[in-house]
């Protein structure tokens, strides 16, 4: 059976050279791209704004333990119900528990990555419930039977021809290129299933400690109606998604939407602390929110990799990296891809199994430097790689290799002893199916620097 980090290789090189797909996911960067840039403009200082951003998240993160339990306090006041979920295993059996408590058969979903994180959609799918994504993104690639491609933008790898032939195959529709006319389909598709659903989950963008909130971002309002019509709410949210206050979505929804869509801010922004009031008209009778851990205690627990957890979840590290932008979000074979994947990944699902991720990086630092919380996420990569040789997780030629060129550089003699024949045939012999692969491999002089210089200060002589 090939490894993860076989099929990572086999998959990256197979869209690395995909003209079709290449060309879909360059035109849809470009577009986000200038959107950004319009987007900056509301700034007077981006720089500063990140800065108090960081700040803050990492403050939090610090304190995260205090800021959890306010949250929790003050949600269940208001009649809400919190589960702490230490694994997926826990979250997805905490779920199905109240799925058989409300005799529920049909879930209406928004857009949550913690809920791909988890495998959710597969686990009550193979449970018989009937699971309605219902942002447009989504609900294409699980008609496609596919992964969300980007954190932010789940179907930027599909065309519109292309999310034509899946409507057409998958919901017997005539073919269409007019996006207005795919959108209204969509609509038609998902309108009576907001009516139908016993059960609406979300996930969250913020969790808000001294109001005890949920905070949802979303362009399209299927999160409020997933809310709105269900009896019973539940969202799944990552304990790093904490903030201190309610007036913090100042900052944070405004980078967020930058970051993530180029806008000044998201079309509809939703805060979600408990259960419908007396007093109010709509909403659902009973609201959970599971708090899940699956591993970031763990990157807690580690102070150089602890920054990570400040992560909102723009997607801003995707568009920027070079790789991302040729291999693709599928290639990475994980929930979160990118940068931020990488550096994430080896510890939400395995260092051994994950570990090639932090190497897919050429380290330019494009990924740090759009980070709306300035995560140095280069500096994190290299840590990653470091962790992974420190528990002998890299291969045996490796190891070896490096100890031969340990041993040649420290001693000018062991590096002058190897001519330049010898230096050009190992080149060929190792290297030519990794780096040389795509590339003229260097070709080393016949003579070394030391070597010319010595023979000329002999002639003088």
């Amino acid at each position: 059976m090939p490894t993860t980090e076989h099929s990572f290789t086999t998959t990256a090189e197979n869209k690395a050279f995909d003209q079709k797909h290449r060309h879909t996911i360059n035109n849809n960067i470009d577009k986000y791209n200038t959107a950004v840039q319009r987007g900056l403009h509301q700034y007077q200082d981006h720089d500063l704004a990140r800065s108090r951003a960081a700040y803050i998240k990492t403050q939090t993160i610090e304190h995260l333990d205090q800021y959890l339990l306010e949250f929790e306090q003050n949600f269940v006041k208001r009649g809400g119900k919190v589960i702490w979920a230490e694994t997926a295993a826990d979250a997805l059996r905490e779920v199905w528990a109240i799925f058989q408590a409300k005799k529920a058969r049909m879930v209406v979903k928004s857009k949550s990555m913690t809920t791909e994180e988890i495998g959710l959609n597969e686990y009550l799918e193979a449970r018989g419930i009937e699971n309605v994504e219902t942002d447009l993104g989504e609900y294409i690639v699980q008609l496609a039977h596919q992964k969300p491609y980007h954190i932010v933008t789940p179907a930027m790898h599909l065309s519109r021809q292309d999310v034509s032939q899946i409507f057409t195959e998958k919901l017997g529709v005539p073919p269409t290129d007019d996006a207005t006319e795919l959108t209204l389909t969509c609509r038609r598709m998902l309108r009576q299933k907001y009516t139908e659903a016993e059960i609406g989950i979300t996930g969250g963008n913020f969790l808000i400690a001294d109001v005890g909130g949920v905070a949802v971002t979303e362009n399209e309002g299927n999160a409020r109606l997933s809310t709105t019509f269900p009896k019973t709410h539940i969202a799944i949210v990552g304990i790093e998604k904490i903030i201190p206050k309610l007036q913090d979505l100042d900052l944070f929804w405004s980078l967020l939407a930058t970051s993530g869509t180029g806008q000044r801010l998201t079309i509809y922004n939703s805060v979600y602390s408990g259960a419908r009031q007396a007093e109010e008209p709509d909403g659902p009778e009973e609201m959970y929110v599971i708090l899940l851990d699956n591993g970031r205690t763990e990157l807690l627990a580690d102070a150089q990799k602890r920054q990570s957890l400040n992560c909102i979840r723009c997607g801003a590290c995707l568009n920027a990296c070079p790789v991302y932008k040729n291999i693709g979000g599928h290639s990475y074979q994980t929930t979160y891809s990118g940068p931020i994947g990488s550096v994430i990944s080896p510890h939400y699902n395995g260092m051994k199994e994950f570990k090639h991720l932090s190497y897919a990086s050429s380290l330019c630092g494009a990924c740090g430097s759009v980070c709306p919380v300035k995560i140095d996420l280069p500096l994190l990569l290299l840590q990653n790689r470091a962790q992974s040789v420190n528990e002998g997780l890299n291969t045996t030629v490796e190891k070896i290799g490096f100890q031969l060129w340990r041993r040649t550089m420290l001693k000018r003699h062991r590096l002058n002893r190897w001519s330049g024949r010898v230096k050009n045939y190992i080149f060929q012999r190792f290297f030519k199916g990794t780096w040389g692969k795509r590339r003229a491999l260097p070709v080393v002089a016949p003579q070394s620097f030391n070597e010319m210089w010595r023979a000329k200060m002999k002639k003088k002589s």
